[in-house]
């Protein structure tokens, strides 16, 4: 509790810098998380038995250790979240405040259809070719890969997010909303990880 109302402080002094802040810090590891796991749990190639090596076999069960090309992808992500994510969205929701005043429930309809019709799919048209580019992929391959990923991340964004957009901007202060984007982003920042980095 003490942490808490020292946060409510910090923000009530500095909420710009603390929703960015925060939304850095959340933001990075969530990018994280995704590669970790795929370097445990790899999928066995295709036309490989299922069966294990000879006891005298040296051969590891495990498959290698990534190479540095593969551990430097979540430093990427994170290079990306921090001058992308947070600024972008904590400035957005100032934005949408100032245009729609308001904290009926037809405001609220009214910033998550602006929100989910503008603000998503260019924040998604941003994010994906930009964490292309930053693996290295060309501008050929970088528009054909958003070409394939795109309408399905932003399909798949209409599913969760409209939601909780709507009880976000109705329920929530706004100073306290991107936070609250955060702990839902847990789950999807893990998907666009994967998606982006899915050649």
């Amino acid at each position: 509790m003490a942490l808490w109302r020292a946060y409510q402080r910090a923000l009530a002094a500095h909420p710009w810098k603390v929703q960015v802040l925060t939304a850095d810090f959340w933001g990075g590891r969530q990018h994280c998380w995704p590669h970790a796991s795929s370097y445990t749990c790899r999928p066995r190639p295709p036309g490989l038995k299922d069966t294990l090596p000879a006891p005298h076999s040296k051969k590891p069960l495990l498959a290698p250790l990534p190479s540095a090309h593969e551990t430097q992808k979540p430093q990427k992500n994170i290079a990306v979240c921090h001058p992308h994510e947070g600024p972008v969205v904590g400035g957005w929701y100032k934005v949408l405040d100032r245009f729609i005043p308001g904290t009926t429930k037809v405001d609220a309809l009214k910033k998550m259809l602006l929100d989910q019709g503008g603000f998503a799919p260019c924040f998604l048209g941003c994010f994906l070719p930009l964490v292309g580019a930053l693996n290295g992929l060309s501008a050929q391959d970088n528009w054909a890969k958003l070409q394939r990923d795109y309408p399905d991340a932003l399909i798949t964004n209409y599913y969760l997010w409209p939601a909780v957009q709507l009880a976000n901007f109705y329920l929530v202060p706004l100073h306290y909303r991107l936070a609250v984007v955060q702990c839902v982003a847990v789950i999807w920042n893990s998907y666009l990880s994967w998606k982006a980095h899915r050649l």
